[in-house]
């Protein structure tokens, strides 16, 4: 598989749905979790939805259960907190794991396609960078997915423009998704 448009994500009902539904589209993919620091950024998420889905914006949420155990309830569970909490509009797919043996192919092309760079200056940026040093000594050097909240961008013909960690200013991941519809 080499075109995003090749990939599939299974939806908590055990149906599976092609990104070739979403050709022409700019996607946002991120990996969320309910119990996260970073989880109060649904309500970015939601406000980029409404603003741009009009426009072509589609969000491809994922939950894991990967980073420290932040997302244990079930799809639905997960579902409803978001909805209640955050009031998201956007779909969530199956809980996948986005690393290791297990991950959503979609992930491997994608980290294929941007690899880490780094957490940026700033507070955020030095505890991010030190936490993941004491989970993987070797995390500046592979493309894995390092905690939840990071963002993939994708433009209108299938390309992966950028890669957001979590720690990112959300205005520049909302200026990066306007600049591309």
């Amino acid at each position: 598989m080499t075109a995003i448009y090749d990939y599939t994500l299974p939806t908590p009902q055990g149906e599976e749905v092609s990104l070739k539904d979403f050709e022409g589209k700019v996607l946002m993919i991120v990996n969320t979790a309910t119990g996260c620091g970073f989880t109060p950024q649904y309500t970015d998420l939601e406000e980029m939805y409404e603003a741009f889905h009009d426009r072509g914006l589609e969000i491809i949420d994922v939950p894991c259960n990967q980073f420290a155990g932040q997302a244990p309830e079930s799809d639905e569970e997960i579902h409803q907190f978001c909805q209640l909490k955050f009031n998201t509009q956007f779909p969530q797919y199956k809980k996948s794991d986005v690393n290791g043996e297990n991950e959503l192919p979609l992930y491997t092309w994608l980290k294929s396609q941007k690899g880490f760079e780094g957490f940026g200056k700033g507070v955020k940026a030095l505890a991010m960078s030190a936490m993941l040093s004491k989970i993987d000594k070797n995390y500046k050097t592979n493309p894995d997915i390092k905690w939840n909240f990071t963002k993939f961008i994708v433009d209108r013909d299938g390309n992966v423009v950028a890669r957001f960690e979590p720690n990112a200013d959300m205005k520049e991941v909302r200026a990066c998704v306007e600049s591309l519809l």
